[in-house]
């Protein structure tokens, strides 16, 4: 694949596989991939209500807040976690029984799933302003907050850089925060 930058009003809510709340798909591997065939998926969810979150057996979780105060996940009934602290990624087993509280009202979310055995991956984020160099390993850029220049293009908060060029650099300015997702076959 060639870099393309995606833009945040290209990507349009959908219902959330359990239809309980939104979604908004930034990139999907393979290309055109659904549900049920995805090895890895991308995307922003809006959370309004405390819904449950959909569940998907052999896929590994990450997912980090965005914008609002956040919410309480309780996985199985047992381990309780507050996403209450933004941009800090937290990672979860897709098939985990996962009970939501809103800590005070909406709030936005940026995850990243992965077909377990398939492929494993992280999320890094970057908030100092300077120049960051990508890994290879990186297959998307995601920014969360303020704005970013590339050799690709200029990206604005809720926009993505998906396959950055090699060697491609970042300058983030001041208060600019950047989401490197990272995506290879277990193992690597």
């Amino acid at each position: 694949m060639s870099p393309r930058i995606i833009r945040a009003q290209d990507c349009p809510p959908q219902p959330w596989k359990n239809g309980m709340g939104r979604t908004r798909e930034i990139a999907v591997f393979p290309p055109g991939a659904d549900m049920a065939s995805f090895l890895w998926r991308i995307s922003v969810a809006e959370v309004d209500s405390a819904a449950p979150f959909s569940a998907f057996p052999g896929v590994d979780r990450h997912i980090a807040l965005l914008d609002g105060a956040g919410f309480s996940m309780t996985l199985d009934g047992a381990h309780t976690h507050r996403l209450d602290r933004p941009y800090v990624p937290f990672a979860f087993p897709g098939e985990a029984s996962v009970a939501v509280s809103l800590i005070n009202g909406a709030t936005r979310d940026f995850n990243l799933m992965l077909r377990r055995g398939q492929a494993v991956g992280r999320i890094d984020a970057w908030h100092a302003p300077g120049r960051y160099a990508p890994g290879a390993d990186v297959v998307l850029i995601y920014c969360a907050r303020g704005e970013a220049v590339t050799v690709d293009g200029v990206l604005h908060a809720g926009d993505a850089l998906l396959t950055p060029s090699p060697g491609v650099e970042l300058e983030l300015r001041d208060s600019t925060v950047i989401f490197a997702v990272s995506v290879e076959p277990p193992g690597k």
